[in-house]
């Protein structure tokens, strides 16, 4: 018995994966379906869908895309963390990590990885992760140390964009996209008029 049976009292630990591209979705439930001390409990492609399946399967660990339909990975997060949802989530995305790491920890996940690092890469974050453990890659991990410790990041091209708030981050990327303002407020459920909340 490993340490993820360990865990769940010696059945599979069950994985929730949450991506908007089915084809990415199938392709890590197919990984993690060859590891005997993991099996995928659900999938889902949006925020309202992942929120379901969290309450409906009781996942032991979630597996969530930045980039959702419905809002974005970081508002799921933060709305399991309301519903004082405990299972641990490990964050992954093709987004670069100096953006997006450390905003993934705040809003309550466990781990961050980059989807360019190996499937086997993200299946030992999987672990750690279910073992209540943070898991960031090492550079990142250096990054924020420093930072917590009080020392100056040097200066780089993120800066501007690092300062963002979470949500202007999500507008940033969605205009990225090719989105128009109205299309990237549409996306997320704002108002492109500031000071209004968009109906629904």
């Amino acid at each position: 018995m490993n340490k993820a049976q360990k865990d769940t009292g010696g059945r599979p630990a069950r994985v929730l994966i949450v991506d908007d591209h089915p084809v990415v979705r199938e392709g890590l439930s197919a990984r993690v379906a060859q590891e005997p001390d993991l099996e995928v409990c659900g999938l889902a492609g949006d925020v309202s869908g992942a929120l379901q399946l969290a309450v409906a399967n009781r996942p032991d660990v979630l597996v969530v895309d930045i980039a959702l339909k419905g809002g974005d990975g970081l508002d799921l997060v933060r709305r399991l963390k309301t519903r004082g949802t405990r299972t641990p989530v490990l964050v992954w995305s093709i987004h670069e990590d100096s953006l997006y790491a450390e905003r993934a920890l705040r809003a309550g996940a466990l781990g961050y990885i980059n989807k360019a690092n190996s499937t086997e890469k993200i299946v030992e974050a999987i672990r750690q992760v279910l073992a209540g453990k943070i898991y960031l890659s090492e550079g990142v991990a250096d990054r924020i140390l420093i930072r917590s410790a009080g020392a100056s990041v040097e200066s780089n091209r993120w800066d501007a964009v690092a300062g963002l708030s979470d949500r202007e981050l999500s507008v940033f990327r969605l205009v990225g996209r090719g989105l128009s303002t109205q299309e990237a407020a549409a996306e997320l459920h704002l108002s492109p008029h500031p000071g209004k909340v968009a109906p629904g």
